[in-house]
């Protein structure tokens, strides 16, 4: 079992974060501690929020009350509703909370079900509970707590999470914020790309896309990138997601940052030079699929955009031995779009004018294995590239992790006017 624990300024943003998961059928409210209680059994939130108002009155100077928890076992562990807030009781108690008001919520809107637990750091006195070697409190709670309730223990499949396939978006599976969080979070720590072009080259291959989005707040002009899944026609499926959805290294300001950081890579001869003796030759000796489908039996993924004429106008390489994507004339002349397009310009345009061929279009195996066709790649092969390259992290609450940002942040000092 892993602890979450968060300390911030609003125990009413705490409430209303997991108040919303009721409202909205994605939660209940499993248990009640200290809590003024309601003949009916349902509660609003200001309802929740009257329990610690004596609390935070009697609060002499603690600048962060709300004490915000998640506790979460393993998913292979079923634990009825009573178990579960055992398990939040035994915790609290073993933590200090015990005397505390706290009301437990379950979550639902993941594939595992967890529970949140809301308090305050702060006694009836308005002293602060001490929280002195907390994280490692929490951790021994953790371990004596699945020893008792008979748990899997944290990190106990490790090892076979690290040899675990990580695959493609499928958004006929259901739950496409976590496939596309498993991705979409991991991969600037993994590849180095200098580029929104390079990036969704390599978000191609998850059957993922983003764009960049501008608008206004205030008077004051907004920048942000949405995510977006794609169908096996390459079509967008479903509805844009923030990026805020999937962490601080997916927003806009983080990825360039990054993009600033991989520009190294151009001055890198080493890789540059390895790509080109690896490319080239086979470019000059094979037509199309049999390139494709050579370079892809090297860990180098080949993606290719055309116009509605047919015409290629961009070619990129994701070598996923360097973990690095490359647009072809940064390669050299020799593999820029034009020279790539003459070779190839008997490329025949499809209904939608988006892109040509798909690399096994003759093999009706590797048809219904491949993402999609707007892109000419081996699905395979960049599965097998993958494997163990990237956690698994399906289960992630991802609108959680933004929560518990927005709770580490300190409110903003108003300048003097």
């Amino acid at each position: 079992m892993i602890a979450k624990i968060t300390h911030g300024s609003s125990i009413t943003g705490a409430l209303s974060y997991n108040h919303q998961k009721v409202v909205t059928g994605k939660g209940q409210i499993l248990y009640l501690h200290k809590m003024l209680e309601t003949p009916t059994g349902s509660y609003t939130l200001n309802e929740l929020t009257r329990s610690f108002e004596p609390y935070l009155i009697a609060n002499r100077k603690t600048e962060k009350p709300a004490l915000h928890i998640s506790l979460n076992p393993d998913p292979k562990d079923k634990l009825s509703d009573r178990r579960l807030c055992m398990l939040a009781q035994d915790y609290m108690e073993k933590m200090g909370y015990g005397a505390q008001p706290y009301v437990v919520f379950k979550h639902t809107d993941i594939e595992r079900s967890h529970i949140h637990i809301v308090s305050t750091c702060v006694n009836i006195q308005g002293k602060k509970l001490s929280d002195a070697f907390e994280k490692r409190r929490s951790m021994a709670a953790c371990r004596e707590l699945e020893t008792k309730f008979g748990l899997y223990p944290a990190n106990q499949d490790k090892k076979e999470q690290e040899t675990m396939v990580f695959r493609p978006v499928d958004h006929g599976a259901g739950n496409i914020k976590a496939q596309m969080a498993s991705v979409i979070r991991y991969l600037p720590q993994h590849y180095r790309f200098q580029g929104m072009g390079a990036y969704n080259a390599l978000l191609s291959l998850f059957n993922i896309s983003c764009e960049q989005v501008q608008g206004e707040s205030f008077g004051r002009p907004k920048q942000g990138i949405v995510y977006f899944a794609l169908d096996h026609t390459g079509n967008k499926a479903g509805i844009p997601l923030k990026s805020s959805l999937f962490g601080k290294t997916a927003g806009l300001a983080s990825l360039q940052e990054h993009f600033k950081r991989s520009a190294g890579l151009a001055d890198n001869n080493a890789i540059r030079r390895s790509l080109r003796e690896t490319i080239i030759p086979l470019q000059k000796d094979l037509k199309k699929a049999a390139f494709l489908k050579r370079l892809a039996d090297q860990g180098i993924n080949t993606v290719v955009r055309t116009n509605e004429q047919g015409r290629i106008y961009g070619i990129t390489f994701i070598d996923h031995n360097s973990k690095t994507v490359w647009n072809g004339s940064q390669l050299g002349k020799e593999l820029s779009a034009n020279v790539v397009n003459s070779l190839w310009n008997d490329t025949p345009k499809t209904q939608e004018g988006v892109v040509s061929e798909n690399t096994f279009s003759n093999d009706p195996e590797m048809q219904a294995t491949s993402p999609h066709p707007l892109f000419d790649f081996d699905s395979q092969s960049l599965i097998g590239a993958l494997t163990g390259l990237l956690p698994q992290v399906q289960g992630d609450d991802y609108e959680e992790m933004a929560f518990e940002r927005r709770m580490h942040r300190k409110k903003k000092k108003r300048g003097k006017s």
